[in-house]
């Protein structure tokens, strides 16, 4: 089979300085500012209208490794973003983007105490622990811990 891995996931926003800020709060780092573009090729292959531009980074959780996931964040200038985010996770389409997490809930009292916002405090489930939260523009993120002592106890 040809396709291999995720390479990264696009996340449109409003804002491109609050979002860049957010996701550092998380612990993305930038790897890649891209500036402003739109060339020719690339509106085309998006399927966007010629003229199109937008400013945008890529960001990755661990620089050092070359074939990590990357978060590519988007703010549209031409034409400008719009829409908003599923208001829940009953919506079709990619609505949630999950990091794999040790350490719950230090992690979770981390960002709340960075003023981040949960939609609940980590929960359990068969295997693992977990909690939501949103980014500015609404977009949901999950941290999920598989660690052993994570596990939810059994009756």
């Amino acid at each position: 089979m040809a396709i291999k891995d995720i390479f990264h996931v696009n996340v449109n926003c409003t804002d491109l300085d609050r979002s860049r800020a957010f996701y550092e709060k998380v612990g993305f780092k930038v790897v890649t500012d891209l500036g402003v573009g739109g060339g020719r090729e690339m509106v085309r292959g998006l399927g966007l209208p010629e003229g199109s531009k937008a400013r945008a980074l890529l960001m990755m959780l661990e620089p050092d490794k070359p074939r990590s996931t990357r978060i590519d964040l988007i703010e549209w200038i031409e034409p400008a973003t719009k829409g908003s985010t599923a208001p829940d996770l009953a919506h079709v389409g990619a609505v949630r983007i999950a990091l794999w997490t040790i350490g719950i809930d230090e992690e979770y009292e981390r960002l709340k105490g960075e003023g981040i916002e949960f939609l609940s405090e980590p929960v359990g489930m068969p295997g693992a622990r977990f909690c939501c939260f949103k980014d500015p523009d609404g977009t949901i993120l999950e941290l999920i811990d598989f660690s052993p002592d994570q596990t939810p106890a059994r009756a």
